[in-house]
């Protein structure tokens, strides 16, 4: 380790005080030369460059501001490339702008960062104009000539010694060749004897490279170049000291002269440039060889190997002053020799003054050692360097190396210098080494990071405690030994108490517990919240949770050994909460009931949510998944299940049923992917079953939806379990899948037919599945064979197509067609994919044309016919219901009136809304025409009132209330009477006026739940009308239930209200209020204990009552008689109790409170006491009450004295230390004092001290403003200016 000066404080303070002027007669000198220092105003704001007329007339004046100022250049370039049509490598015309040309581009500005714009020239030939910086457009050229434009090659040969200057340095001027012309230049490699040049590229590139590479051979040919041997001794003389000679031989002839460093063992020098520079440098070469040749001689001298450095000098420079002063070479072995010996080469008479020069240098500086223990330097070079600095700036040329591990300090540097040096190091040395001491202990690796302590608390701690170092081995080094180093008695001390602290950790346990990995984020809360709760519980157990990214389960607790386990249970018992919250459920539901099941705005589910304490999660509406999954304890879960259930049982007729079959079928009766159980299911209309979990043993299946798809269900069931245990079989074969709604037949008549005839189960592939023409029949051997056969005669009767023709009146065919052919979409679907020609549009062709297999075109033939049926057989009906039902009949998002068009098979429109205007107009005319009929305009002159409308019928319906029915007759009137049912009916309830306001609820909650749970609507009266009626609207076989749920909830309010005046019974105690905080307890603790427990409201007077003493407890009069003999307890126990004062040095208040206050609730828990310190500014500081039992006050009381005692040594000791403690800022303070205030920014000549102009003003932000604020525009006297 080297040393550093360091400037200390007191080094700054003298060098500062060197600089203050002198007082008295010095102050007026200073005052001179300080103004003559200060700049002028043209130095420190030099004018901005003025164009002057010059001779020339171009050239400006230059000065500060200009000689620095350089022209910009534009960053982004664009240049046009063009590729004739004969070049491009894509020709097709008829793709411009795609295929492989558009990529090929792309590409190209991906990789060169440049912007490439395509166009087509008239002679087809193909132009690019390319935008961006210089490098990557170059790029770009490159690759559009290499991938857009046809290749072709040449060579070139040039001498073989000119390849190199083709390449350049590090090839540099090769690729600057290649981007200039867009070429691929190949140079043979060193060994290859061949100089031929391969260049690839566009004919022009080719050309352009050609001409670059031979005008840079012509170049070299003017040029020469010479090698002249020389022995390497004389080489200094050839370049003279500093290279001054060989630079001066370069200048006098042009030619450059290459000799090899000393470092290079090679004797070759080398000279170029034109021939005739070239000859006269050798000639001046050779000339100074033979001189230095024929008259130098050498001698030899031994000196220290360690000396040879200083001979050297740094980078040589000793060498190259020698040879300098006295034209001597001298000559240093190797550093990796082991030779002594220096030979010195010259003019004899100039080697005795080189020897003296050398052996100067060689003993000019010594080397040194200082012998002292290496855990002692840290202390000779004190903290920052201190110690050190003071030495090195005394003398600067003494380098100190102290190296660790080494009991040794070296020293290098002036003889001189280092023996003072180390007579100085030497004294500190032995002052260290009478006055410090070190000691180690051994502590197991495991406890270091808690003797550390957090951020290195603890042992920052014992450092600044008992003034010691104290060096804790890295985690990396497997060391037991630490080592304490300082004050003797400091070392004992620190000592001590590290083996206590590492006595107690021994004594420690640590504890793993297995959590699972996914509640530790749970555990550890939100920000640490709840972790730190525990640890607020168990502040001296340390928990330790893993790494996420290890996917541990391990936590580890360390600590005392009782707190470790009372913090294990506790832990144990949050995982088990959060375990018994953690169960899920899995609840098949209808995906129609769904929104029943989540309610208007999400109330039914928020409120089971609430009420079971669960969570509830439903699958996406576009889910496929019927599944509703509940979370939260099991009890809770099964409670949430039961309602949801309920729900959907009281929407629709559903029932459950439970079947017995062997578990050891289950497997089998799922089947692969469970397609069996799946077919059964969608046969059976959507019923649920469920098969118990895989190895519970439990045979019970449960059958869930409507009660005769249940009960069908439970059929096919049992019959395909009998078959299981019986003998079954399984065959496969495959069919088109637009053949499968087709065998399938509709609502399953054709597979149907086939399973009764043979008893086979035919299974078809779901969407899901992979293969789509794969069908599985299911059962024993014969009938698998025999619904095998018939399946078989089906499909090949499918493919057997047919064309067939029938008749279809032109008035019918909008109806097939309409819709993008739905129509015909769903019967292609239906039938096998039969496919049905219409005649074009306008043509009054009635023939119309269906393609496929022969059944599927006979049963499409004969669905079409049954559809044109039901079209001549349409009519239209008019049901009127007043516009004001129609939201209500159309119910949430059309679906009422969707159910009863799919129920009917009927087509209903509803009129268009009649605004306000409209409705009072025909109310108006419907008035006029009731009117008697009024006396007639008299006609003038023959005329005729042309503007006569038709008399009004009041009894005619309104065209908003008429709703058009389109289908068959017997079917439009099914659906009238299917719309009249929904017109909603109004009947009145009679609920007591002070109720409603709580039937409303908050904010209208409990009506509105009460409607959306009914789907009625519920009228209250306005307030002011003091009406009992409250009026129920819907439909009628709603109307029952929701006037029972109001009732009801009438039941429970009066319920309520009798209740509340029990519950407000109120009893009065008299109690001394100085003993309400004890009954009120810490943060409301005892009295929210007794309110809980007790049910009851308790009030205690505030501050402004008359009555003090009084406090008001409201509730059931049994708990309210409790409550108030729980607070008469505690009062009786308050009044035992005893306050004792005691005088404590106010000085170890804060010691005895501790962080927090965390000291004082120490005591107060452990000895059963209330502590009760002295405000500021109060009379007695030093004065604490003590109140408790006499007993425990007494111990109390000792304990605080003990503490005292202990404290008050510490702080007596602080203040003994105060005098020498340098106050905070007090140097700095007395230094500006001294210096004065600042006289600010001064200049000499400025304008205004000598002409007639005004000072600036520094304070106005005119003159100077600040940035970013906006200056206001002086006044001119032409008016405003305008840009």
């Amino acid at each position: 380790m080297s040393s550093v000066a360091v400037l200390t404080q007191e080094s700054f303070n003298e060098h500062r005080s060197g600089l203050r002027p002198e007082k008295g007669g010095a102050a007026g000198a200073a005052a001179g030369e300080e103004e003559e220092a200060l700049p002028t105003y043209k130095d420190a704001f030099p004018p901005l460059p003025e164009k002057a007329a010059s001779p020339e007339g171009t050239q400006e004046t230059t000065n500060a501001w200009t000689s620095k100022i350089r022209p910009l250049k534009a960053s982004v370039i664009t240049q046009v490339f063009h590729v004739p049509l004969e070049e491009r490598k894509y020709k097709d015309l008829n793709q411009f702008g795609e295929g492989d040309q558009a990529k090929v581009c792309v590409d190209i500005m991906h990789k060169t960062g440049a912007h490439l714009e395509l166009s087509l020239a008239k002679d087809q030939g193909l132009s690019i104009m390319v935008s961006g910086k210089l490098d990557a457009v170059m790029k770009a050229r490159k690759e559009i000539v290499s991938r857009l434009q046809t290749q072709a090659s040449a060579t070139v040969g040039i001498p073989k010694e000119h390849h190199r200057f083709v390449i350049g340095k590090n090839g540099e001027k090769l690729q600057e060749l290649e981007l200039k012309t867009a070429t691929k230049i190949q140079i043979p490699r060193p060994d290859d004897p061949s100089n031929q040049i391969k260049i690839s590229g566009t004919k022009e590139g080719l050309e352009k490279a050609k001409h670059e590479i031979l005008l840079i051979s012509a170049e070299q040919d003017k040029r020469a170049v010479e090698r002249v041997n020389i022995d390497k001794v004389y080489h200094p003389f050839i370049t003279g000291a500093y290279n001054k000679l060989v630079g001066e031989m370069m200048q006098e002839t042009g030619a450059r002269v290459n000799v090899p460093p000393p470092s290079v063992n090679k004797t070759e020098i080398v000279i170029t440039g034109e021939k005739e520079q070239v000859a006269l440098a050798v000639t001046m070469i050779k000339k100074v060889y033979e001189e230095k040749k024929k008259n130098a001689t050498t001698i030899a001298v031994e000196v220290k190997k360690s000396q040879h450095k200083y001979v050297i000098g740094p980078k040589g420079n000793t060498l190259q002053e020698i040879l300098e002063k006295t034209g001597v070479s001298v000559e240093i072995p190797p550093s990796d020799s082991s030779s002594e010996t220096v030979i010195l080469r010259g003019e004899p008479d100039r080697l005795g003054q080189a020897l003296t020069e050398v052996y100067a240098k060689a003993n000019s500086y010594t080397v040194s050692s200082v012998s002292a223990p290496s855990w002692l330097h840290r202390f000779i070079i004190g903290k920052k360097g201190q110690n050190l600095a003071k030495i090195t700036q005394q003398m600067p040329k003494v380098h100190i190396e102290f190296t660790e591990g080494e009991d040794k300090i070296t020293l290098e540097g002036p003889t001189k210098d280092v023996q003072m040096v180390q007579g100085q190091i030497e004294v500190i040395v032995t002052d260290l080494v009478n006055r410090m001491d070190f000691t180690e202990i051994s502590v197991d690796p495991k406890f270091h990071r808690h003797l550390i302590g957090k951020g290195g608390v603890n042992i920052n701690r014992i450092k600044e405690l008992h003034k010691v170092s104290v060096r804790i081995p890295p985690d990396n080094e497997k060391s037991t030994v630490i080592r304490i180093e300082g004050d003797p008695q400091g070392v004992q001390e620190a000592k001590k108490e590290l083996l206590e602290l590492t006595s107690r950790m021994e004594n420690e346990r640590t504890k793993d517990m297995i959590i699972e990995q996914r509640f530790h984020r749970a555990i550890i809360g939100q920000k640490g919240e709840k972790i730190k709760e525990v640890r607020d519980k168990f502040p001296e157990v340390i928990i330790n949770f893993p790494d996420p990214a290890q996917k541990s389960d391990i936590v580890q607790l360390r600590g005392p050994r009782n707190e470790v386990e009372k913090c294990s249970k506790f832990m144990q018992k949050i995982v088990a909460e959060m375990t018994e919250n953690s169960f899920s459920l899995s609840v098949p539901i209808f995906k129609q009931f769904h929104r029943n099941i989540i309610g208007k705005g999400g109330s039914n589910i928020k409120k089971i949510r609430e009420e079971t304490s669960t969570k509830i999660d439903l699958p996406a509406e576009n889910s496929n998944s019927e599944m509703i999954v509940i979370t939260g304890k099991k009890a809770n879960c099964e409670l949430a299940r039961t309602r949801i259930l309920a729900i959907q049982k009281e929407l629709a007729n559903i029932s459950e049923m439970e079947v017995s079959i062997p578990s050891k079928l289950h497997n089998s009766l799922i089947g692969s992917k469970g397609r069996f159980v799946r077919s059964i299911m969608e046969e059976c209309g959507g019923v649920h079953i469920h098969f118990p979990t895989e190895g519970s043993g439990i045979d019970k299946v449960t059958i869930r939806g409507p009660a005769e798809e249940v009960e069908k269900a439970k059929q096919q069931l049992l019959a395909l379990a009998e078959e299981k245990q019986t003998k079954s079989h399984t065959a496969e074969l495959r069919a088109k899948p637009e053949y499968h709604k087709f065998l399938i037949g509709k609502g399953g008549s054709n597979i149907r037919k086939v399973r009764d005839s043979t008893g086979a189960r035919i299974i078809f592939p779901t969407a899901e599945d992979q293969d789509q023409e794969l069908i599985t029949v299911v059962g024993t051997e014969e009938a698998v064979r025999d619904a095998q056969k018939e399946l078989e005669e089906l499909i090949k009767s499918l493919d057997n197509v047919v064309e067939e023709n029938m008749i279809v009146d032109p008035k019918h065919h909008r109806y097939f067609v309409a819709r993008r052919g739905q129509v015909l979409r769903d019967l292609a679907d239906e039938y096998g994919g039969v496919m049905v020609s219409f005649p074009r549009t306008g043509t009054q062709s009635e023939s119309v044309t269906l393609k496929g297999a022969k059944d599927c075109v006979e049963a499409a033939k004969k669905r079409m016919l049954e559809i044109v049926d039901d079209l001549d057989a349409q009519v239209t009906v008019e049901c009127v219901i007043t516009q004001k039902f129609h939201r209500s009949i159309m119910g949430p998002k059309g679906s009422r009136i969707q159910q009863i068009t799919r129920d009917h098979n009927v087509q209903i429109k509803f009129p268009e809304r009649e605004d306000l205007q409209t409705a009072a107009a025909a109310a108006a005319a419907a008035a006029a025409a009731a009117a008697p009929p009024a006396e007639e305009p008299i006609q003038v002159n023959g005329e005729a009132n042309e503007d006569v409308k038709e008399p009004v019928d009041p009894n005619a319906p309104r065209k908003c209330d008429v709703i058009v029915i389109s289908g068959r007759k017997e079917r439009c009137e099914a659906a009238v009477e299917a719309l009249k049912a929904l017109v909603p009916v109004t009947i009145e309830v009679e609920v007591p006026f002070e109720l409603h306001r709580y039937i409303i609820g908050q904010k209208g909650s409990g009506i509105r739940k009460m409607m959306d749970e009914f789907e009625v609507n519920i009228q209250v009266p306005a307030p002011e009308q003091q009406s009992d009626k409250i009026s129920i609207s819907g439909l009628a076989n709603h109307l029952d239930r929701a006037k029972e749920g109001l009732l009801d909830r009438v039941k429970e309010l009066q319920a309520d209200q009798e209740d509340r005046a029990l519950r407000s019974y109120k009893l009065t105690i008299t109690v001394d209020p100085k003993y309400h905080p004890k009954i009120i307890g810490r943060k409301g603790a005892i009295i929210t204990t007794i309110r809980t427990e007790h049910d009851v409201n308790i009030q205690f007077p505030d501050k402004t009552d008359e009555n003090q003493d009084q406090i008001t407890i409201t509730g059931y009069e049994h708990k309210a008689i409790a409550a108030r003999d729980a607070i008469q307890a505690i009062v009786g126990e308050l009044e035992e109790m005893i306050s004792e004062d005691i005088t404590l040095d106010s000085r170890v208040h804060a010691r005895i409170i501790g962080a927090r206050g965390k000291g004082i609730r120490k005591i107060m828990d452990e000895f059963k006491v209330d502590l009760r310190f002295p405000q500021s500014g109060s009379a007695d500081p030093n004065l604490v009450t003590v109140t408790g039992r006499p007993e425990l006050v007494d111990e109390a009381i000792d304990h605080l004295l003990n503490l005292e005692e202990e404290y008050l040594g510490d702080v007596v000791e602080n203040e003994s230390k105060m005098p020498y403690q340098r106050p905070h800022g007090g140097s700095a303070s007395a230094m500006d004092e001294q210096r004065g205030p600042s006289k600010g920014f001064v200049v000499r000549e400025a304008p205004w001290t000598t002409g007639n102009e005004k000072a600036p003003d520094m304070s106005s932000s005119e003159d100077f403003p600040s940035f970013g604020a906006p200056v206001a525009a002086k006044a001119s006297p032409w008016g405003p200016k305008r840009f």
